[in-house]
């Protein structure tokens, strides 16, 4: 009786591995692996992919702006004038700290009055007072200016902070609603949040409420770049997978691009987050443009729906799916875990359910934490690239689309696991021996730093690929999310890290050495999904990595 019965149990678990067919093979034999439809779709979702960049737009219209105090005394009644006036030192004390030789925050006490021409020391006196909020700014185009926030670096910084917190609190509503009422929805939604609240804070009348809709817009439209990419990737067959991975993440790196290009030419604030965020309206017609996901639509057991999707796509690819494959698909076995019409466990009970689940729900988001942290921490701490934002920020974005295309040339040569593995490892030897170098080593520094933001690149681009093939279509979006929405915690405290370099200038570069060393290591403990096919059902997601997960690539 017992032999039977576990013979019975062998037969059930190889009935999930030995089905006739599955997604994956039909696109791999019949349908095409990167046809003219996947083309097509990844074409349509590269536009919404750069948008999804968009949300960094507070880096410029909330730029810092060097200013000084107001002289009032010396005819000084706006807050545009010559910002290094011949008299400044008269009026103002000078500071070794500050790149422009005088104090922002503080003056000297004024005891006559002069013009703008003529402003003698003799007019003032040696004791030093603050600004009363009366500032002279270099420039206008930012919120520090129109909202007078001079002296007020923690405000100013709470814009970053609240675009991180707006990103962290997204992903599980959109995680759950892609899963429940599909990508294209999800896609919909996010996007047409991002224009509307991008839209409405351009109007902002103080700066409590461009705050407010800096939150709103990322909270409820931060989701546009993990809908689109789940969109994007999940009928691309199992060889092609890299590239269209690698294709999305080089579409945010040149949405970053753009937005620095557009904030250079459009100087005033609001304009520029018209010119970014009216055209993300036209997105809302993929609604009608897009299919939706196959693979998601057989999840949710949508066969009428997914019947048509499928013969419109061998249409246009120009290939025949066969009855037996279409039959295949659209009446596939009860999966062995449940027994008659009873529904699969929600994600959270599946994850307590499953040990493999569990141990892999503990580690992804360490990785994400560690990639976040790392990635926009190199961006903010990168102050010595160029002296122009526009450029710097250019440049720090660029040097993402070679690690793109390394992690395409080896993610399928090497494997996912040794990409990311060794892409934290080279990272972090490089924020070691950056913090521990002399500064004298302008160039040298300048290189070491170029190459840690490259392979962190390497590790992005690989992130969402292998996190996504470790777990099942039926929690997939909603467990990538939670990885990513943890991973925020990276980007909330990264802007934290320049504070520290007050102590030691090597503080920061040694806690991304750190962070990337254990995630490194940790991704040691998961199992390698190069050669696997995507996993539908959470046994096949237990299995990855073991002889029955494999899959014959043609």
């Amino acid at each position: 009786m017992a032999g039977m019965e576990s013979s019975q149990s062998e037969m059930r678990k190889a009935s999930v591995f030995e089905k006739p067919l599955d997604l994956d093979d039909v696109l791999v034999n019949e349908l095409g692996q990167f046809g003219r439809y996947q083309i097509r779709n990844l074409f349509l979702l590269a536009i919404p992919l750069m948008m999804s960049a968009f949300m960094s737009e507070y880096i410029f219209s909330a730029a810092a702006i060097p200013h000084r105090c107001r002289i009032t005394e010396c005819g000084e009644y706006s807050k545009l004038h010559d910002l290094e006036p011949e008299w400044v030192l008269n009026a103002i004390p000078p500071s070794s700290i500050s790149s422009l030789g005088f104090h922002s925050c503080s003056r000297y006490e004024a005891i006559g009055k002069g013009t703008l021409d003529y402003c003698p020391a003799s007019l003032f006196k040696n004791v030093t007072t603050d600004c009363n909020d009366e500032f002279v700014y270099a420039r206008d185009n930012s919120v520090v200016f129109d909202f007078n926030l001079g002296c007020q670096e923690w405000l100013r910084a709470l814009a970053g902070t609240l675009n991180s917190v707006g990103t962290l609190l997204v992903l599980p509503i959109t995680g759950y609603v892609s899963d429940k009422y599909g990508r294209r929805i999800a896609l919909v939604i996010s996007i047409s949040n991002l224009a509307l609240f991008g839209l409405i804070r351009a109007f902002s009348v103080n700066y409590p409420m461009y705050l407010t809709m800096q939150i709103v817009q990322t909270t409820l439209g931060a989701g546009t770049f993990s809908s689109a990419y789940v969109f994007a990737t999940e009928f691309v067959g199992p060889r092609y997978r890299v590239i269209a991975t690698t294709v999305c993440a080089s579409m945010f790196a040149i949405g970053q691009t753009v937005l620095a290009a557009v904030a250079w030419i459009v100087q005033p604030w609001r304009t520029m987050i018209l010119v970014l965020h009216v055209p993300c309206f036209l997105i809302i017609s993929y609604y009608w443009v897009l299919e939706e996901s196959v693979r998601w639509l057989l999840s949710k057991e949508k066969y009428v729906e997914a019947k048509r999707v499928l013969e419109k796509v061998a249409k246009v690819n120009k290939k025949e799916i066969s009855d037996k494959s279409m039959n295949a698909l659209l009446n596939p076995p009860p999966p062995p875990s449940q027994s008659g019409d009873a529904e699969a466990p929600t994600v959270i009970v599946a994850i307590f359910r499953s040990p493999v689940l569990f141990r892999r729900v503990l580690t992804t988001p360490i990785w994400w934490i560690t990639t976040t942290f790392v990635y926009y921490g190199l961006s903010i701490n990168a102050t010595s690239l160029s002296d122009t934002m526009y450029l710097n920020y250019i440049l720090t974005c660029l040097i993402e689309l070679p690690g793109s295309v390394v992690a395409v040339l080896i993610l399928n040569r090497i494997g996912r696991k040794a990409t990311l593995s060794a892409g934290f490892l080279l990272c972090a030897v490089c924020n070691f021996a950056f913090a521990f170098m002399s500064i004298d080593l302008t160039t040298l520094r300048l290189v070491i730093y170029l190459a840690g933001k490259f392979f962190i690149s390497i590790v992005f681009t690989s992130l969402y690929l292998y996190t996504s093939e470790l777990y099942p279509t039926q929690y997939r979006h909603s467990l990538l999310a939670f990885s990513s929405m943890i991973g925020r915690i990276g980007s909330i405290t990264a802007p934290l890290t320049p504070v520290l370099a007050e102590y030691w200038v090597g503080i920061p570069s040694a806690m991304f050495g750190a962070m990337a060393l254990l995630s490194g290591v940790l991704v040691l403990t998961q199992p390698e999904t190069l050669g696997t096919k995507m996993p539908d059902t959470l046994a096949e997601a237990e299995a990855v990595g073991k002889p029955e997960s494999m899959r014959k690539e043609t």
